[in-house]
């Protein structure tokens, strides 16, 4: 079973439906004893870092996603919820995110060449080996709504890159944390695909 965490995020039911499609027992719920007992959990997430972050505490679920981080169990963050995954963004100076990885989340820089918040299909570079991105070709197009984005301290837990004003780290793993700064359950069949790896973990 797959917990989806409900911090009131706004794409929970998105993901929801599209995990639903692909046939996997999924739940909303920031029910702490259901997350930890969840094969696998997703923070989902639209919104503000410094917002999010005040909902995640208090719906007390700050503690419960370091447990489930702790215990192994895979963790995927998408969007917003990559972003909370880092220490501090841009967007919200002072706002403590969860640290479970380093790194900065940067705004995307203005040109006359591009609008910001970034929103549309761009192709990913694929790092070997990643997981999450198993059968799925280097190149392929994925779908992002963002402003800001991740500049990972540690290349190494980098999956996945994309290019907008700057280059942008768009996929972590590290050990059992996953995370993708686009949206997956908008990225039709390459998105659908990145799902089915992750529920196969």
């Amino acid at each position: 079973m797959i917990a989806i965490l409900d911090y009131d995020a706004g794409n929970l039911k998105s993901v929801e439906k599209a995990l639903d499609f692909l046939g996997e027992e999924c739940v909303v719920t920031r029910d702490e004893s259901v997350i930890l007992g969840a094969d696998r959990v997703i923070l989902p997430g639209v919104g503000a870092f410094g917002e999010a972050m005040e909902r995640l505490r208090e719906y007390r679920l700050e503690e419960t996603i370091h447990r489930v981080a702790a215990q192994g169990t895979p963790f995927l963050g998408i969007c917003l919820g990559l972003q909370l995954l880092f220490e501090s963004s841009e967007e919200c100076p002072g706002a403590k995110g969860l640290g479970l990885l380093k790194g900065r989340i940067r705004r995307i820089p203005a040109g006359a060449d591009r609008k910001v918040p970034h929103m549309g299909w761009n192709s990913l570079k694929i790092c070997p080996g990643s997981r999450l991105f198993h059968g799925i070709e280097d190149g392929a197009y994925v779908y992002f709504v963002h402003s800001y984005y991740l500049e990972a301290a540690q290349e190494a837990v980098v999956a996945a890159t994309t290019e907008y004003g700057a280059h942008i780290h768009a996929a972590v793993e590290a050990g059992n944390v996953f995370a993708c700064q686009f949206h997956p359950e908008k990225s039709g069949a390459v998105g659908l695909q990145i799902l089915k790896n992750f529920a196969a973990l």
